[in-house]
């Protein structure tokens, strides 16, 4: 076999190893020589040690929480689980202190996005971060020029992140309604704005002007599916608001026809079984019946047709504040009424509380895979990459 060919097969049968290997090892290896700095800081063995991490389901979970410390201060915190077991989570490693995010009660609005190809976003509407939580990298977006004009008072109502594969990049996309707001009297008129962050290019942009209905704010919402960010808007009802990342394109999905019958009702969105799910769930700050307190989840057979809508579970509800995830099709995650990280099996249809505590309405989840994709570092004098 000609030399050429055996240094091929060496490196095929490397790859092959390195792919199946924990990012923590990686990182380790990337100091051994410059041969394997260049191959495990390349993007294609990033995009194939992705692949392998989500074909065998390797799936993690990021809980980020907030204590209230003083009268009107939290402390906002990233923790990282990486299995259950009969006496609750057990821990990947450290808890991590938030960086750069509001302290105050906007803590208790803080979202989770992704994951993106490896990356999550972290935002509080105003600041973005983006957080690679295997390596443990992160990067403050910058912020976005555009405000509105004198007169005129702008909010940001969603935030969005993905990976665009076409492009092989990020994308941070921002919703905002200005009014006119006059010294007297109320806010008035509604103009959307729609600004776009690219990571490749460290740079914001402003799409031309597009209708976009209110968003309607929910705490489980504002995920990523299929290069896609969903919220949920107020049209005649409720509707999923979906903008594709890579083609910039706005599109209203329905709901389940079920869920409008349901009153005092919320909703939620999350993956289940490789589809878009949505539940319905009862709103936590009305009296209700337990005997009429249940979880409605349905799963999206075919993404973006609203007809194919199908019932997947009724839960009977347990104290339930807000639904945060599905972890291996198996856990549904949910916030307590009391501020606590419990889940549902559907297979063994129990409830369990983990013991895990945060101040109530703080908590968020991602599942994610581990991956060692880079995050851009920007231009000389932007926000740079840093290592919790």
């Amino acid at each position: 076999m000609a030399c050429g060919n055996l240094m091929k097969l060496s490196e095929d049968v490397e790859i092959y190893i390195f792919i199946r290997l924990p990012v923590k090892s990686l990182m380790r290896f990337k100091s051994i020589s410059k041969t394997l700095y260049v191959l495990i800081g390349s993007t294609t063995f990033a995009n194939l040690h992705l692949i392998h991490a989500t074909i065998t389901k390797d799936e993690l979970i990021l809980l980020k929480h907030s204590t209230k410390e003083q009268s009107e201060e939290f402390k906002n915190v990233l923790s990282f689980i990486s299995n259950i077991s009969d006496n609750g989570f057990i821990p990947l490693q450290p808890d991590l202190n938030v960086p750069h995010l509001t302290n105050d009660y906007g803590s208790l609005f803080h979202h989770l996005i992704g994951p993106c190809h490896g990356l999550i976003a972290l935002t509080d509407s105003v600041v973005t971060v983006l957080i690679n939580p295997a390596t443990r990298h992160y990067r403050q977006v910058p912020p976005c020029p555009f405000g509105c004009p004198k007169g005129y008072h702008r909010t940001i109502e969603g935030v969005g992140f993905g990976f665009v594969s076409i492009l092989n990049d990020y994308k941070v996309v921002r919703l905002s309604d200005v009014f006119w707001d006059p010294p007297y009297g109320y806010a008035e008129g509604r103009d959307s704005k729609v600004d776009i962050y690219e990571l490749s290019s460290d740079s914001w942009r402003e799409l031309e002007p597009v209708e976009v209905p209110p968003i309607y704010y929910l705490s489980c919402s504002e995920m990523i599916y299929k290069e896609g960010v969903h919220w949920f808007a107020s049209k005649e009802k409720v509707v999923i608001l979906c903008f594709d990342i890579g083609t910039e394109i706005f599109r209203n999905m329905n709901i389940p026809d079920a869920f409008y019958s349901i009153r005092q009702s919320r909703y939620g969105l999350l993956v289940l079984n490789e589809c878009l799910a949505s539940i319905c769930y009862n709103d936590p700050g009305c009296a209700i019946d337990p005997i009429q307190d249940f979880l409605h989840i349905w799963i999206m057979k075919e993404y973006g047709v609203s007809e194919s809508w199908i019932k997947k579970y009724t839960i009977r509800s347990l104290n339930v504040e807000s639904p945060l995830s599905f972890w291996k099709d198996q856990f549904l995650l949910v916030e307590s009424k009391t501020g606590q990280l419990i889940y549902y099996d559907v297979n063994s249809d129990e409830w369990k509380e983990v013991g895990l505590q945060g101040y109530r309405t703080s908590l968020r989840v991602i599942v994610y895979t581990e991956s060692i994709s880079s995050i851009h570092s920007g231009r000389e004098h932007a926000t740079q990459v840093q290592r919790f």
